[in-house]
């Protein structure tokens, strides 16, 4: 290991641990199990900014709807799922500097006449049913209908099944998950994006500023070094690397 900070200068739930709140929910390419381990361009960059403070990094899997509330139970030290950094869950949790930024795509199904907004007029729009996926919502026409998934499956089957079968015409999530999506073959095809660059970051238990000041120190000796570069290269390759 090539350590930056002693432990000493902060504290976690479990020493020598870094207790991880995220999904077993797969979310190619930024998080998924495959032969029981776990891979992704999350996992690997917290393994990276493991190495460096000299933890382990430990995953629980949870309900996406129970994230924030088992963080503040001081169970855990960080929430490392997908997580857009808005104002409603820094009232949660404090955030890490974003280690991303992606922009919201519409899926549709291959045959389907949809190519741009437009053609979203009146259509049926698949959405999960938590704040921040409504506010994707606020990109699109506002004579979409709404179809509201749980939040507990991600774009995953429920939603894809329903794009298949002519329930839905449309699902409206990240571009990075829709075009995992599209790439595994479904049947169904990203019809276009929006530059929306939402900030994806970590989620500190508040109050523990010691950690979250390791955590944005590594973070930043990551893109200075290359290291986070490397690693989107690695899983995003299709994405231009967010960061100058």
């Amino acid at each position: 290991m090539t350590g930056v900070q002693n432990l000493a200068d902060f504290t976690t739930v479990a020493p020598g641990e870094l207790r991880i709140i995220t999904s077993d929910i797969p979310v190619r390419p930024m998080s998924f199990i495959r032969d029981g381990e776990r891979q992704g361009f999350e996992p690997a960059l917290a393994r990276a900014v493991c190495d460096r403070l000299n933890l382990t990094p430990v995953w629980f899997d949870l309900p996406l709807k129970q994230f924030y509330e088992a963080l503040a139970s001081g169970e855990y030290d960080v929430i490392w799922f997908n997580q857009i950094i808005t104002q409603e869950r820094r009232a949660w949790a404090d955030f890490t500097r974003p280690y991303g930024r992606f922009d919201t795509a519409v899926l549709v199904r291959e045959d389907a006449e949809i190519e741009g907004k437009a053609h979203l007029s009146h259509k049926r729009v698949g959405v999960l049913q938590e704040s921040v996926s409504l506010r994707l919502l606020e990109l699109l026409p506002p004579d979409i209908e709404p179809v509201y998934f749980e939040g507990k499956h991600r774009v995953g089957v429920e939603m894809l099944q329903a794009l298949r079968k002519g329930q839905i015409d449309a699902i409206v999530e990240d571009a990075i998950v829709l075009l995992a999506a599209e790439a595994q073959g479904n049947g169904v095809r990203v019809a276009f994006e929006m530059p929306s660059q939402h900030p994806f970051g970590v989620g500190v238990l508040p109050g523990n500023r010691e950690l979250l000041d390791a955590l944005n120190t590594v973070m930043t000796t990551l893109m200075v070094d290359g290291t986070l570069k490397r690693l989107w290269g690695q899983w995003i390759p299709f994405k231009p690397y967010p960061f100058s």
